[in-house]
């Protein structure tokens, strides 16, 4: 093959976002692989070289740290007592260690969405060839990668160019790691800087991820008509052989509808799934059935349905091979990245493999090939099937045996003090032991699955399983529909809502993601997102809140994605798909700026991403969120300058990341065409914030929708929800309204009675509305311009 080598040393280049340090990549130009035309080195940027811009958004939103404890356990000088202001043996502070859990957590997140990339593109290599093509949207997306190209610099056009990227991200991933050692970084911020870095890293990862995917296995390319599939418990026909899989990687369930569509058993099996794996499972097939989030592992398993359980990667139990045991299921595990204990089968018969996992020779085996995965978990999932009609295999118990497990109950509170959510499971048992299990099953509705209340019941009663039983109708009932994963954004959806969105007149994009630890169930998901989607905001989703937006039907029946059309517009909720899709909402972030902005992608992070702080409304939410791999999409979206919120488990992520109302000289920008300084008010007002409950989280959204940007008519639209909202949760008008005036222009017509008296109280004036920036190199008159 002809290969004509760019040897790049990065280590003496320069780029708009600094100096690059300690980098030598091997950029090949290889047949059907296309790079943009490069004018210089291409800028992969070291975790130091966005540190200034880092910077300018910690000093405005200063981490408030959150301790689980007040020591540190990380090496064997400790357990060292940081409290009080003391520092441990090797000198850290408490709130350098706090940032350096967070990285941590950052970089374990990352690493695991860079790693699901790097097997992706290996395997797909492998199986398609290096020079499949990308293709994430036709004629319809010309952007097709922003994250990439922001980030490298690169413009992807086959599988091969996405190698070099992944060899830069996981070199990176490297850094960050090294950083946490002992005796490396010892400075909050830097640490914190080290988090953004991450999380950026980890969008590219995302990207990369979905990319892949989307191109070879034909998922839907930017379809906002997407179709609709089947989500619940209730949609699942036990009377066929079920396979259950689980985890995040798909390629092994792809092979599983292959095997049956190949050998005529289409409609003859029903292959479910939990968490992404499901979603994307349903992008590449739209007839497989998604059980739900992460959350409904315990709850599906133990019912008893699943006749075979295939795992991956990523949010699988770490006890389901017991589970699956319990069950009598036999149990298929698929990635190197977790192996379960299992011996390796990879390069055994098929016939063989079958035979031991009917027989009960073993319990389960790792298999490394998707494509023997799909052979062996069809055969095995039919034959276990016809064994178990004949044995009773769920774990739920009838009402009569649920009624004799409540009366020994002691009602110590041990199930409610383990219980994230501190559910009143022993009140409910009290009346279940009369035979009133009304509110056993209303806890079914908030249970997040973990078992917990379980471990610590000091009279073994199978709570969980209780709760499921009492719940038994409304989980028959659980039919519902979300739209597939309809992947990247449109370049023409773009096109037309760029101005309104970034001169305020689509009051703001909220982005639903995240895990499901939700504090009260899947409902309060759809609720918000079905009440800014009725407000004209655009709601966007993935993951599992797509599917608990999904879990929800209104007073005519209908679920969100019925409502409400799928288009990226006012009024739209959209599921762009798994965990990896999330990079085509900041990516939707990023192509405002590109694509209506026109501004230059390539390499040019900084400037964008003070382009989005400035302009595009945008705020995410992870109502749910528990995972490491939350924390880095979080950070991501930070280092974007878009603010994130978190329901009350969010605390747990140790830190917040909070601005100060009160403090004016935090809230100033640059004006682009003086270079003046303008006070602009607490806009957005917080980058990383827990909420406690659902009221408070919708009035946070509407509020870190402004922008220092927005028009005096898109002001006054985002100050009209906002105040609505507050009025119409809290019951009165919100006592910082002043601080997001900035003429009388911007004042709600329909308010202007009740709210001028204030700003008169106030004080108020009018002030300039500038055309923001934080950087001063994008001063006009720094830059000879006009």
């Amino acid at each position: 093959m002809n290969r004509k080598n760019i040897h790049i040393h990065l280590s003496e280049a320069k780029s708009s976002t600094g100096s690059l340090k300690g980098l030598d990549i091997q950029i090949g130009k290889i047949k059907g692989e296309q790079w943009d035309e490069i004018e210089g080195p291409t800028p992969f940027p070291d975790h130091t070289d966005l540190r200034s811009w880092d910077r300018i958004l910690l000093s405005r939103y200063k981490p408030l740290y959150l301790p689980f404890c007040d020591l540190c356990c990380l090496c064997t000088y400790g357990k060292c007592d940081l409290s009080g202001g003391k520092r441990g043996a090797c000198g850290i502070s408490m709130e350098a260690q706090q940032s350096r859990i967070v990285l941590l957590a950052a970089c374990i997140g990352a690493a695991t969405h860079i790693s699901h990339g790097r097997h992706l593109v290996n395997h797909l290599i492998e199986t398609h060839g290096r020079n499949t093509p990308i293709n994430v949207g036709g004629t319809n997306v010309d952007v097709e990668a922003p994250m990439i190209r922001l980030v490298c610099g690169i413009k992807p056009k086959t599988l091969a160019d996405l190698v070099t990227v992944l060899d830069y991200l996981e070199t990176q991933v490297t850094e960050l790691l090294a950083a946490a050692h002992t005796g490396q970084e010892s400075d909050p911020l830097d640490f914190e800087s080290k988090v953004f870095h991450a999380g950026m890293l980890d969008h590219v990862g995302l990207e990369l991820a979905d990319l892949t995917q989307i191109s070879v296995f034909d998922f839907p390319k930017a379809d906002p008509e997407a179709e609709l599939v089947n989500l619940g418990l209730g949609t699942i026909d036990s009377e066929k052989p079920v396979i259950l899989v689980i985890g995040h990687n798909v390629p092994p369930a792809i092979d599983i509808i292959q095997y049956t569509k190949e050998h005529n058993l289409s409609g003859t099996i029903e292959v479910t799934g939990i968490c992404c794996t499901a979603i994307d499972l349903t992008r590449y097939d739209p007839d497989a059935k998604i059980v739900g989030p992460i959350s409904w592992q315990l709850r599906y398993i133990r019912s008893g349905v699943p006749d075979l359980i295939v795992v991956d990667e990523q949010c699988v139990r770490a006890d389901l091979l017991i589970e699956a045991g319990n069950i009598q299921a036999p149990l298929v595990a698929t990635s190197s990245k977790n192996c379960a204990g299992l011996v390796d089968r990879t390069d055994d018969n098929p016939d063989q493999i079958v035979a031991d996992l009917i027989s009960g020779a073993v319990q389960g085996v790792l298999i490394l090939d998707p494509k023997k995965v799909g052979e062996v978990a069809v055969r095995a999932a039919i034959q276990s099937h016809e064994i178990r009609k004949t044995i009773k295999t769920s774990k739920i118990p009838t009402l009569e045996e649920l009624i004799e497990y409540a009366k020994f109950c002691s009602g110590c509170m041990e199930c409610t003090r383990a219980c994230p959510n501190e559910t009143p499971i022993p009140d409910a048992m009290k009346q279940a032991a009369t035979g009133d299990i009304t509110l056993l099953a209303e806890i079914y509705q908030s249970c997040i699955g973990c078992g917990r209340c379980e471990d610590v019941c000091n009279k073994n009663i199978p709570v969980h399983n209780a709760l499921v039983a009492a719940a038994r109708d409304i989980v028959t009932s659980e039919k519902y529909t979300v739209r597939a994963g309809r992947g990247a954004i449109q370049d023409i959806e773009i096109r037309e809502v760029g101005g309104p969105i970034v001169l305020g007149e689509i009051p703001g994009i909220v982005a639903f993601v995240g895990c499901a630890n939700f504090p009260n169930g899947v409902s309060e998901v759809a609720e918000m997102a079905r009440e800014f989607a009725k407000r004209r905001y655009i709601s966007v989703a993935s993951g599992c809140s797509a599917m608990a937006i999904g879990m929800y039907r209104n007073e005519d029946g209908q679920t969100p994605y019925e409502e409400f059309h799928g288009r990226f517009d006012a009024g739209g909720i959209v599921n762009v798909g798994s965990c990896v899709s999330n990079a085509h909402i900041s990516g939707a972030a990023i192509k405002i700026a590109s694509i209506f902005a026109k501004r230059n992608l390539r390499g040019n992070y900084e400037e964008i991403a003070d382009y989005v702080y400035n302009r595009v409304g945008a705020v995410g939410i992870a109502w749910g969120a528990m995972s490491q791999k939350a924390a880095a999409i979080a950070a991501g979206f930070w280092r974007l300058g878009i603010p994130v919120i978190v329901g009350p488990h969010g605390a747990k992520y140790r830190r917040m990341l909070l601005g100060r109302k009160d403090n004016e000289a935090n809230w100033f920008v640059y004006d682009t065409r003086t270079g003046e300084k303008v006070q602009v008010g607490p806009v957005p007002e917080h980058l990383f914030i827990s909420a406690e409950t659902k009221e408070e989280a919708m009035v946070l959204i509407a509020k870190l929708c402004m922008r220092p940007n927005d028009t005096s008519r898109g002001r006054s639209m985002k100050l009209t929800h906002y105040i609505d909202l507050h009025k119409r949760l809290y019951g009165i008008i919100p006592d910082d309204i002043h601080l997001f005036i900035r003429s009388s222009s911007d004042i709600p017509i329909m308010m202007k009675e009740e709210l001028i008296p204030i700003l008169k109280e106030k004080g108020f004036k009018d002030q300039k509305i500038p055309d923001p920036t934080l950087l001063k190199s994008q001063i006009r008159t720094q830059k000879g311009g006009n």
